[in-house]
């Protein structure tokens, strides 16, 4: 895309985030597309300038680059199928959840109608595509992400190529993505816990808030810890989190909370103490999560 000339764009699904995509990529003024199977969600973005495919066909042969945003790779593949001979040339770019293997399975079906195929994931919610510190990562196509980076960066200002491997979105997208609902559930017990004491969850968020920078703050340390594989200088030790384990079931009965869900986390605890790793950092933990065939 250079000078005023703006890249047709496809975008197939209009779930909450694939609407948000669309709608980004009208306001940075791209001639966009869209295609959705229930047509009233369509509606709302023809009104800011796309302009509707009756048919998934008409939709793909529209662009040169498709977006599609659905649930999973098999929704992705079911839905373009029928478009299949028409994506020959054009770029695919898929934004959808699924594993490195759907990712890899994507990529050959793609190839293998003549498309060029790049992979993604966006890292924040739907309200925030667009946004200057949007973090989007790709990966597959080089040459897809060469010559579309100035496109797709309108869903987002840190946009990033990860590798010619097509499944390593994928694969970041599962590894970063685990620490989401652990975090989130944390969240949801404390918020229990305070409301248990009359008090509002509200009143959790500034110091939740502060935590979370401090285990932003660690994670250096902690990748060096494992890449080194030298877990010998623990800032906190496996030993520590493990004594702190049964203040969780005390949590649990004074507030009447089910705390079930911290079992196989004391679990791992107790068998990285077994493992020799109790006055190592917690970050040996991740030589317990390792199949036996993989640890060092």
């Amino acid at each position: 895309m250079t000078g005023d000339h703006r890249t047709p764009v496809t975008v197939i699904g209009l779930g909450s985030m694939g609407a948000a995509l669309a709608a980004a990529f009208v306001e940075g003024g791209h001639p966009t597309t869209v295609w959705n199977r229930t047509a009233g969600k369509v509606a709302a973005l023809v009104g800011k300038g796309a302009k509707q495919a009756e048919r998934i066909e008409d939709a793909v042969a529209a662009s040169p680059l498709v977006v599609a945003c659905l649930t999973s790779y098999d929704d992705t593949r079911q839905a373009l199928e029928p478009a299949g001979a028409a994506l020959r040339g054009r770029a695919l770019v898929t934004l959808n959840s699924g594993s490195p293997a759907g990712a890899r399975e994507m990529a050959s079906w793609a190839v293998g109608h003549g498309a060029r195929f790049l992979d993604g994931a966006v890292k924040n919610v739907p309200s925030a595509v667009g946004a200057s510190d949007t973090l989007l990562y790709y990966s597959g196509d080089k040459s897809v992400f060469d010559e579309y980076e100035t496109t797709l960066r309108v869903l987002g200002g840190d946009t990033v190529h990860l590798g010619d491997e097509p499944d390593l979105a994928a694969l970041y997208e599962m590894a970063v993505g685990g620490t989401l609902l652990p975090a989130l559930v944390g969240f949801f017990q404390g918020a229990a816990a305070v409301q248990a004491r009359g008090l509002p969850a509200s009143s959790l968020v500034r110091f939740t808030t502060k935590w979370f920078e401090m285990i932003n703050s660690v994670l250096p340390v902690f990748a060096e810890e494992i890449d080194n594989g030298d877990y010998s200088k623990p800032a906190s030790s496996v030993n520590l989190f493990l004594a702190g384990a049964a203040y969780d079931e005390e949590l649990g009965k004074e507030a009447s909370l089910d705390v079930a869900w911290h079992a196989p986390l004391h679990d791992l605890l107790n068998r990285a103490v077994a493992a020799g790793y109790g006055d190592h950092s917690i970050s040996a933990l991740v030589e317990v999560l390792k199949k036996p065939d993989q640890a060092t």
